[in-house]
């Protein structure tokens, strides 16, 4: 039986984890600051603790075989010091953990955007160097925590390996797809750009199945440890196709207004400017980074996770787009 701790069990990829970790017969820990009875009911146990709790995350680790480090601060808005405690010193006091305690085997969850320039990214592979013009402080921050994950891999017998899955979706997201469709009932939702751009997804289901490849793959120090890679469907979809099919089979109106990138971009950075005037907390309407986001191109290539890994996407982009819809309108009719 293997010992197994999860940072973020709780959450939308962690909990996908949770269930094919029991499925293996792991004894699985999972570490957050929620409490999870559901989980707990069925032998999970919890550690509960946020990452920036040394003393708390250091003993988690203690007795694990493998991490998984799921915990992090997303989103594109908020102080610098808000994204650095829990995604570069909380990784480092994971890191601190399975030195200490002998972990063997590291599995980062990482992002594409530790590569974001603010540039179209085109089929792009991991020989990319990580970013600049970062835009905001989620991606700096998670590229600071990546490179220190892969960085220590060899030390102390600990491997290590970095995974970005892109704009994670599914049955169990309770806040990419809620978001989107939230915003297009309220009209609230724009088309920016030329509504052409073409961008990567990944459902939960192959992104979980990814981070236990990856943890095989350590088995050999010469396979996968040490590197980085991408995650995705293995092919891009036409991102404002995609999410006026996804609204359309929901009921919901699909999104026929339109704004300029140009246009986008200069409201993000004058919402930007307002709301740190203003203090305000809350996520702006628009930020120069999101406008990126939204208008421009950004796929990836992933031969060196079907090569090193042995990863394929076993459920097609259709297929889970049928199971999430037919969730969706069966919760509306309950």
């Amino acid at each position: 039986m293997k010992r197994t701790l999860i940072t973020g069990g709780g959450g939308f990829l962690g909990r996908y984890l949770v269930e094919r970790l029991l499925a293996r017969g792991d004894e699985v820990t999972i570490l957050g600051r929620t409490p999870h009875p559901d989980l707990v009911a069925r032998g999970v146990r919890q550690v509960q603790a946020d990452l920036a709790d040394r003393d708390q995350v250091i003993e988690a680790c203690r007795g694990a075989d493998a991490v998984y480090h799921v915990a992090a601060k997303a989103g594109v808005w908020g102080s610098w010091e808000s994204y650095f405690r829990p995604n570069v010193e909380g990784t480092r006091t994971v890191l601190d953990g399975c030195r200490l305690h002998g972990v063997r085997r590291l599995i980062y969850t990482s992002t594409p955007s530790v590569v974001f320039t603010g540039q179209p990214l085109v089929n792009a592979d991991e020989s990319l160097p990580y970013g600049r013009n970062w835009l905001c402080h989620y991606a700096h921050t998670k590229a600071l925590a990546e490179k220190e994950v892969l960085g220590v891999n060899g030390r102390d017998g600990l491997r290590t390996v970095a995974l970005r899955p892109h704009l994670i979706w599914g049955v169990g997201d309770n806040h990419l797809i809620p978001r989107v469709v939230d915003r297009a009932r309220r009209g609230r939702l724009r088309v920016v750009g030329d509504g052409m751009n073409r961008v990567d997804i990944v459902h939960v289901a192959n992104a979980a199945d990814a981070h236990l490849l990856a943890e095989g793959a350590l088995e050999d120090p010469g396979r996968a440890a040490g590197k980085a890679y991408f995650i995705s469907q293995g092919e891009p979809v036409v991102l404002w196709e995609w999410i006026n099919d996804l609204l359309r089979a929901l009921g919901v109106p699909a999104v026929e207004k339109r704004v300029s990138f140009r246009a986008a971009y200069t409201a993000g950075a004058l919402c930007e400017g307002i709301y740190k005037i203003l203090g305000r907390e809350n996520e702006p309407p628009m930020t120069r980074f999101l406008a990126v986001e939204l208008a421009k191109d950004h796929f990836f290539n992933i031969a060196a996770a079907r090569r090193d890994l042995g990863y394929e996407p076993g459920v097609a982009t259709a297929a889970g787009v049928e199971e999430l819809v037919a969730h969706w309108l069966g919760r509306m009719a309950g």
